[in-house]
């Protein structure tokens, strides 16, 4: 089993080190969104995912704790987005 395992990672390595790493533009969007959208307008952009219900009122109910950050910290956490997104891209 242990060879099978170093095999695989191996060959995994070899195969997909090309592999692209960039976010998803729609990933991103949503992430900002949870911070800067409403509650309804947020909760009509999780409606693509199909997600059940129990899901997507999870989502909003932690939305609702993200959205007494102030606007100057939204700013911030908006910037370390962008910065990780364009890490993530080269």
């Amino acid at each position: 089993m242990r060879l099978f395992l170093s095999v695989l990672l191996v060959t995994l390595a070899l195969c997909c080190y090309e592999a692209n790493a960039s976010a998803c533009p729609a990933f991103v969007a949503d992430l900002s969104g949870f911070l800067w959208k409403t509650p309804g307008l947020f909760k009509l952009s999780l409606a693509k995912y199909g997600a059940p219900p129990e899901a997507v009122q999870a989502v909003l109910d932690v939305k609702s704790c993200t959205d007494n950050i102030s606007i100057p910290g939204k700013t911030i956490l908006t910037e370390i987005l962008v910065k990780i997104t364009k890490e993530c891209g080269n």
